[in-house]
């Protein structure tokens, strides 16, 4: 099966890299790093605003709905772009989570809003505890005549300090249902990836509206999580890439016993070891990508097999990058750690690799 992307996807990362280089030079991804809301603010909000401007909020809403009609590997190309610069942003949580939420729940007035960038969707769904993120909701959700309330925390909500809907997972009767609420409030959360931008929500009688069909939204969450994790996996070839490259212009200069560091042989095949790792990666997130998109019988498999390859690929090219650096890696002004960072963070998002394996296991080699 060929994955080369197509003439208009190449035109498309061209454009995306051009915005997001200079975002870049404007030094906004820094800001974030470093934690000064005043400048990360306004520049995130404008290059989000660019982002629904160039059309990319609504890249997987159908144009009857205001959005471009195009499909997971397209939003692949951005995605793998955001995470070579770690850009800030809500393009993953919106564009990506609660747009695809928002087609299986048949939510067409929320599609056109999230497309024309009216409206920033978040998704609530992952709680306390590790494995399976639909597995582990606790969230009630609680009716009383024509009105539900939700009770329970949902501790990591990626951008939902500039939500303006989040789409909440809780457990009702039926087993796990689907609600609206507007304007969350949210407390602050600091992640360990400092580049993204989460809250806290604290949900203790907050009212809320269900919507999507009759009975168990299980089946349908774990699309959701699936197609997250795919878009989390992108976003980890971009970081690959951008710890290879830093990785290999570093050797190039850096001279250690009158020669580069790159005619070391034990650095030669270090940085071969992270190419492979990177190459092989991205031919399985391109697959589960395409996958995704034609609703392949084994997409679910192909999801967790790219979210856990990339997430231990990512976490090693990144780490690898700040041994080549050596004690310079491990500085704040050095952007090595701030890839390892978002490295380990999607790691650890919508299923962690370990997880991921024991579905591909089970699945594939299931107990009697």
């Amino acid at each position: 099966m060929d994955f080369i992307f197509s003439a208009e996807q190449d035109q498309l990362r061209a454009a995306v890299r051009s915005v997001l280089d200079d975002a870049v030079a404007d030094g906004i991804v820094r800001a974030a790093v470093d934690g000064d809301p005043l400048a990360t603010d306004p520049a995130t909000r404008e290059l989000w605003g660019r982002m629904v401007e160039l059309g990319w909020a609504g890249m997987l809403v159908d144009e009857a709905h205001g959005g471009l009609g195009l499909g997971l590997v397209d939003a692949v190309v951005v995605l793998e772009e955001l995470g070579r610069v770690t850009a800030p942003g809500p393009f993953l949580s919106s564009a990506v989570g609660a747009t695809a939420a928002a087609r299986l729940l048949g939510l067409d007035d929320l599609l056109a809003d999230l497309a024309t960038g009216g409206r920033v969707g978040v998704l609530a769904l992952e709680e306390a505890g590790h494995g399976d993120p639909v597995g582990n909701v606790r969230t009630r959700a609680v009716r009383k005549g024509a009105d539900w309330t939700l009770h329970g925390t949902k501790p990591v909500v990626l951008d939902a300090d500039v939500a303006d809907v989040a789409i909440v997972a809780a457990r009702t009767d039926d087993g796990i249902g689907t609600f609206l609420v507007e304007r969350p409030t949210t407390l602050g959360v600091a992640l360990l990836d400092p580049s993204r931008r989460a809250g806290r929500l604290e949900l203790d009688g907050t009212v809320a509206e269900p919507v999507g069909h009759d009975g168990d939204h299980r089946d349908l969450w774990r699309r959701v999580a699936d197609t997250m994790a795919v878009g989390l996996a992108a976003e980890l070839v971009g970081v690959c890439e951008a710890a290879l490259a830093m990785a290999t212009a570093y050797a190039d200069v850096r001279v250690q016993f009158d020669v580069p560091l790159s005619k070391h042989q034990v650095i030669q095949h270090k940085l071969v070891d992270m190419l492979h790792a990177l190459e092989m990666g991205r031919v399985g997130v391109h697959h589960a990508a395409w996958a995704a998109d034609v609703d392949d019988e084994h997409a679910d498999r192909s999801a967790a097999i790219a979210k856990a390859w990339m997430a231990e690929a990512a976490v090693a090219v990144t780490g690898d990058n700040i041994q080549i650096h050596g004690a310079v890696g491990f500085t704040w002004d050095s952007d090595a750690h701030v890839l390892f960072k978002r490295a380990k963070q999607n790691d650890l998002l919508f299923g962690y690799r370990g997880w991921q394996r024991s579905r591909i296991a089970d699945e594939v080699a299931p107990l009697s």
